[in-house]
């Protein structure tokens, strides 16, 4: 039963993916499949049906709207051009300086947007043609981009935290903010590194001194959007509201952001910003609800306890199967979007970790890291197709400039895994 279960939940799920069918459709068909193994046609429609409208019917998810149009308002209201001139000034004139200008602009896109592709056109848009112009290799130029364009994924405000909050039965999405404080601003500094490294070796120029004349002027615009991400963080950590209201607080203030204070939109453009932001949850809520059937459909058949038990056997040392874990991981990533990998996963692999002793929160971070990593590697990755297209250079070309950056990506994704410290260290000091 267990293996024609899975055989058909692939089989089915690859074909219609093959096929061009929509991601939620195919997922949702293939979990139907599955389930009428076991249950009749009528049984099995109406059971899928609930399963699917109770996976919604959640007060979390609220959070998920209202994030979604924050970042829709931030990113049509030309946030992006201030945070690079911001970047500029922290980047200083070090080597690669303007490299590190797109990674610190990706990081800060990245996090208040809660979308690596977002960052990555936006910020990468940008900086690429500016790096190319400034005599930097563009293969390397768009390398940098694609490279770092998802560590603003792990940094709070972030969704894909808050799903796995829900989907994993509570953990703490504080804990999980902080603790992604802190691996996105690791994932930054190695991609700055090696950065460095490759400037210093191939002479790149910096920024020139005329670029940052205007400090105060640059400063000023790019402090508003900045503390964004301070106010939602200290809120939720002072207590003064929960991850949920802070979602509204987000929609409010990037709307003063973009409506009053930069004036960069008008209520013309309000009508298309909500229409995105509806588009956008409706594609992300049936997601969930397709989700929630695979799963219910995976947990009727065995799936989850039979793979399980399949991974344990490999061997009983937490060191082997957390790599497996990680390999695994790594591949969904790469052929899955990271919300409907949280929402399909988590409840197969969470008992598995919790069995070797990995915390919730630790393993929650090196989980969503894995599969932020998925999306910027071959041969799928929607990372690297996408990032591949903002710097107009052809995946294969790209990835021979990619490989040092693979390197840091990898060796800081081993020791997120290895050492749990550096991810709980700051949501234990906190007493979260």
């Amino acid at each position: 039963m267990i293996l024609e279960a899975s055989l058909i939940l692939v089989l089915v799920f690859a074909v219609l993916l093959a096929l061009g069918i929509p991601i939620a459709i195919s997922i949702a068909v293939a979990s139907l499949s599955t389930v009428l193994l076991v249950l009749p046609l009528d049984i099995a429609v109406f059971t899928s049906a609930q399963k699917m409208v109770a996976s919604i019917d959640s007060f979390s998810l609220v959070a998920v709207p209202f994030f979604i149009l924050s970042g829709i308002i931030m990113n049509n209201g030309g946030i992006a051009t201030k945070l690079v001139d911001f970047s500029k000034l922290l980047a200083g004139r070090v080597p690669g300086s303007l490299a590190h200008t797109n990674v610190i602009g990706n990081g800060l896109f990245g996090s208040i947007s809660s979308s690596a592709i977002a960052a990555s056109t936006a910020i990468g848009g940008v900086m690429v043609p500016l790096q190319e112009k400034e005599g930097y290799d563009r293969k390397f130029a768009t390398a940098v981009n694609i490279a770092s364009a998802p560590a603003g994924m792990v940094i709070p405000p972030s969704t894909g935290f808050i799903i796995f909050s829900l989907i994993s039965g509570g953990t703490s999405i504080a804990a999980l903010f902080m603790g992604g404080y802190v691996i996105g601003i690791l994932w930054a500094l190695a991609i700055m590194v090696v950065s460095f490294i490759i400037a210093k070796k191939r002479n790149y120029p910096v920024v020139a001194k005329q670029a940052n004349q205007n400090v105060k002027k640059i400063i000023i615009d790019a402090i508003p959007s900045i503390l964004l991400i301070f106010i939602i963080i200290g809120g939720i950590l002072t207590g003064v509201f929960t991850a949920i209201e802070a979602s509204a607080i987000c929609v409010v203030y990037s709307f003063l952001l973009a409506f009053v204070f930069y004036r960069t939109m008008t209520i013309k453009q309000l009508p298309q910003v909500m229409a995105q932001a509806v588009e956008m949850t409706g594609v992300i809520m049936l997601l969930i609800a397709a989700s929630s059937l695979m799963s219910f459909a995976m947990a009727f058949t065995g799936i989850p306890a039979a793979l399980s038990n399949l991974v344990l056997s490999i061997s009983d040392n937490p060191i082997i199967i957390l790599l497996v874990m990680n390999v695994i991981l790594l591949l969904i990533g790469t052929v899955m979007d990271v919300a409907p990998a949280i929402l399909i996963f988590t409840p197969i692999f969470m008992p598995i970790a919790t069995s070797v002793g990995v915390d919730p929160v630790h393993f929650g971070i090196f989980f969503i890291l894995n599969l932020c990593v998925g999306t910027i590697t071959p041969p799928v990755g929607t990372g690297l197709f996408v990032g591949s297209s903002v710097g107009k250079v052809k995946i294969e070309k790209v990835l021979k400039p990619l490989l040092p950056f693979y390197a840091a990506i990898f060796i800081l994704l081993l020791i997120v895994t290895y050492v749990p410290q550096i991810s709980l260290f700051l949501p234990n000091l906190l007493g979260l």
